[in-house]
C-alpha cells in the first residue's frame, strides 16, 4: 500500500510528534508498504517567533500536486498546522477518505502563551479532526478529555519505546541527596519551576532546550542545563538520574517516560492525562498532586519494576494499530476533480 503522510512537524525538530512518526514509519516501511511523508523541508519555510528551532510552511504551494502525483491509497493527516490544513482541502476536494491524529494539547499551550480562550482552541481542533475516518489518540485520558469536548471517531493509539537505545542502569539504593532529571522542551507549558523549586539539595538536570531556557537558567544557577542529548548521551543521562521528574501538567503522553523507564528511573509527576495512563503508582513511579511527595515516593520504586513495564511497550503494536486505522482509497476508484 502506499501512504501518504503529512505533518507540519519533523526532522530536526526534537519532540513527541517527530519520534512516534520515525519509528511508526520505519516499521510500516519494514512491513513492505511504501510510505511518503510530506513535511515542511520540501516547502519554503519560516521559524515560528517563540521557537526558532521550529520552522513551518505557511504557504505549502505544491502540496495538492505532489500528493496527486503520489496517487497514495491511503492518507493520515498528523497535524493541524498549515501543511495539516493544506492537506484535508485538498482531500475533502477530491472526497478522498483520510485519518488524523491528535498529538499536542494545543489549545492548552496556546491558552498558557496568549490567553487565547480554549473553547475556541477545541472548537477549531472539532472542526478540523470532524472531517476525518477517525482521530488517533494517545490514551484513554484524552480520548475522554477530548470527548468531553465534543470531538468524535476518536480511537486511542498508544506510544512506545525504543529499548535497545535505552539499555537498563541498575543504581544502587539513594541513601543521600538523590540526582533529579528533566527531560523535554524548556518551555512555559511545561511547568518546569514546580520541578526546578523541589526542595531537594541534590542535583537537578535539564537536559532539552526551548524558548525559556535564558531566562531559567538565570533564575536557577544551581541547576545543570545540559541542552540537547541524543543516542547514548541521552541514554546515559536518564540511567544515571535517581528520579524523572515530569512536572508537566498539559500533555497528552510523555515519551520521555517511557524512555526514563526502559532505562530503570522511576518516574515523579501530577496525576494528569499522560502519567495517569503510563504510571503504576507506588511501582514505577508515583502520582501526587505534591511534587515534592511523588519524588519521595517514585525513590523508593523498583528499578527492574520500571524495566519490566518499559518492555511491554513496543513500537511495532503502534505500528499495527496504525494501519488498521487507515482508510484506503477504494480499489478502481478515481479521485474526483474540484
Amino acid at each position: 500500500m502506499k501512504i501518504a503522510v503529512v505533518t507540519d512537524a519533523w526532522r530536526p525538530q526534537t519532540n513527541g510528534v517527530v519520534t512516534t512518526l520515525t519509528e511508526v514509519m520505519a516499521r510500516v516501511e519494514r512491513q513492505g508498504h511504501r510510505v511518503r511523508v510530506f513535511e515542511p523541508g520540501q516547502f519554503f519555510t519560516l521559524p515560528l517567533p517563540a521557537y526558532r528551532e521550529v520552522k513551518v510552511a505557511p504557504l505549502p504551494y505544491g502540496l495538492g500536486g505532489a500528493l496527486e502525483g503520489f496517487a497514495p491509497d491511503a492518507l493520515h493527516i498528523a497535524t493541524e498546522g498549515p501543511l495539516g490544513l493544506a492537506a484535508r482541502r485538498w482531500a475533502l476536494r477530491r472526497r478522498f477518505p483520510f485519518t488524523t491524529s491528535l498529538h499536542t494539547k494545543f489549545p492548552e499551550y496556546l491558552h498558557e502563551r496568549t490567553r487565547f480562550p480554549l473553547a475556541l482552541g477545541y472548537g477549531f481542533l472539532r472542526w478540523f479532526h470532524s472531517a476525518a475516518q477517525s482521530t488517533l489518540v494517545t490514551t484513554e485520558t484524552q480520548k475522554r478529555e477530548l470527548g468531553d469536548w465534543g470531538l468524535r471517531n476518536l480511537r486511542v493509539w498508544g506510544r512506545g519505546v525504543a529499548l535497545e537505545a535505552f539499555p537498563f542502569v541498575p543504581r544502587p539504593r539513594v541513601t543521600g541527596a538523590p540526582r533529579l532529571l528533566y527531560v523535554g522542551r524548556v518551555a512555559v507549558e511545561k511547568n518546569l519551576p514546580a520541578f526546578l523549586d523541589l526542595p531537594y539539595p541534590g542535583e537537578k538536570v535539564v537536559v532539552g532546550d526551548g524558548p525559556a531556557r535564558a531566562q531559567l537558567q538565570a533564575r536557577y544557577p544551581h541547576v545543570q542545563f545540559l541542552g540537547y542529548r541524543y543516542g547514548a548521551a541521552l541514554a546515559e543521562a536518564y540511567g544515571s538520574a535517581d528520579v524523572f521528574v515530569f512536572p508537566s501538567k498539559t500533555d497528552t503522553f510523555g515519551l520521555v517516560i517511557l524512555e526514563a523507564l526502559a532505562t530503570g528511573t522511576p518516574v515523579a509527576a501530577y496525576p494528569v492525562a499522560g502519567p495517569i495512563d503510563i504510571l503504576q503508582d507506588g511501582v514505577t513511579g508515583a502520582l501526587h498532586n505534591d511534587l515534592a511527595v511523588a519524588v519521595e515516593r517514585a525513590l523508593a520504586c523498583d528499578r527492574m519494576a520500571c524495566r519490566r513495564y518499559a518492555e511491554s511497550q513496543s513500537w511495532d503494536q503502534i505500528a499495527e494499530r496504525f494501519l488498521e486505522d487507515l482508510v484506503p482509497l477504494p480499489t478502481g476508484a478515481e479521485l474526483g476533480r474540484a
